[in-house]
């Protein structure tokens, strides 16, 4: 279990909170007793955590709980208040912005969605794009957390501020961090978005409950985030996760980074377009993994072969990651979710051929999330773990 003992000291502090409260989304709803049970303290102890908590509506008592037949006493159960303020939520990509309200239970709603227009050039009017979709997404006014935002792109965590996102020049060096806290006056956290989706797996996805697993994006760009032994991984000022741009062939295709043979090039939604009508399959620009999948079962020339060898491609990069590091369960997000399991069962196939395997080793992986819900829930996630002082 991944519950973490708490720390014995006489007072209280946050990381007690967030230990308690991490326990809490790793085993569900539960008793003053089973927390106490888990985390090795008294009951005094966790009623000293708990109270505070549900006096600031973040925490409720729900459903009364039988005593044991060993006897004691009846208990309730504990578990994130529905009444809690919400996080609002954002996905920053090159072309567009989408928000949202997200439950400290990973509920989403009142969402809302805008595109940058193509002659955008000032980082001033892309923040005012910004904060409009914050502003509708909370249109009822709710009192907020924060915000939570991931972005599609390199970022300086230290100081909220978006290094380079690809197409979208105007944003570079832009304080994002800083501006949207100025503006809204609640705590704000920006980070890459492969991060993101890692998080939101954490806690409220197949990440749950687990010390070791990897979260990868496979769309237009290839991006991933790794959490290790309980700790999501961050190189200095919040560098790494461009496991895209990891070299798979000396000699190949140049990638838009510049450098050639990067692992985007052969595995990317784009890859697998430039390829569809290189093998003249029926409008190759409309064609997603989906699509393929069904061409392939109407046993449409090309089809089958090119679903392999996209398969093929992705899994290579998978297996580098497995091989390295070795986080044993991998979830997969992005446009190739939409193969669903004939594009997943080819994916494995492949990645078990190129893997080392030792004894006693289970390695998996499976499919996450297709579209922005996973994002928007790991941007939530992010604020989340600040604020709610969890270790990640």
């Amino acid at each position: 279990m991944l519950a973490q003992k708490l720390i014995p000291t006489g007072t209280l502090g946050p990381a007690n909170r967030g230990r308690l409260l991490q326990a809490l989304y790793d085993i569900g709803a539960s008793s003053r007793a089973d927390l106490a049970r888990i985390t090795g303290v008294t009951r005094g102890t966790i009623g000293g955590i708990v109270q505070p908590l549900i006096d600031q509506g973040v925490l409720a008592e729900g459903d009364v709980i039988p005593p044991s037949e060993a006897g004691g006493k009846p208990g309730t159960k504990l578990w994130f208040s529905k009444e809690a303020r919400p996080i609002c939520a954002v996905l920053l990509l090159h072309d567009r912005v989408s928000a949202c309200l997200v439950s400290l239970e990973g509920e989403v709603y009142g969402q809302y969605s805008a595109e940058f227009p193509n002659n955008l050039t000032q980082p001033s009017d892309a923040f005012r794009i910004i904060s409009t979709c914050v502003e509708e997404a909370n249109a009822s006014g709710k009192s907020i957390l924060g915000i939570g935002v991931a972005v599609a792109g390199m970022i300086n965590t230290e100081t909220g501020t978006i290094v380079a996102v690809s197409l979208a020049p105007f944003l570079d060096g832009f304080p994002l961090e800083t501006e949207l806290s100025r503006k809204f006056g609640v705590p704000v956290c920006v980070d890459q978005d492969a991060r993101a989706l890692l998080v939101g797996d954490r806690w409220f996805g197949q990440g749950r409950g687990r010390r070791n697993f990897a979260s990868v994006y496979i769309g237009e760009t290839l991006g991933g985030a790794i959490y290790i032994d309980g700790h999501l991984y961050r190189g200095p000022a919040g560098a790494g996760g461009e496991i895209g741009h990891t070299t798979v062939d000396m000699k190949g295709r140049m990638c838009r980074c510049g450098r050639r043979g990067c692992w985007e090039t052969i595995a990317s939604s784009k890859w697998l377009a430039k390829e569809a009508k290189a093998r003249r399959l029926p409008q190759p620009h409309f064609l997603d993994v989906s699509r393929l999948v069904t061409l392939a079962n109407h046993d449409v020339p090309g089809a089958r072969e090119l679903l392999r060898d996209y398969a093929f491609n992705i899994s290579v990069g998978l297996a580098n990651l497995q091989q390295f590091m070795a986080p044993n369960f991998i979830v997969i997000h992005g446009d190739i979710v939409r193969g669903g399991n004939p594009m997943l069962d080819l994916i494995r196939e492949s990645f078990r051929d190129l893997i080392f395997h030792r004894p006693d080793d289970e390695i998996a992986l499976d499919f996450g999330g297709s579209d922005c819900l996973a994002a928007l829930r790991g941007a939530a996630s992010l604020l989340l773990s600040e604020l709610l002082n969890f270790v990640i």
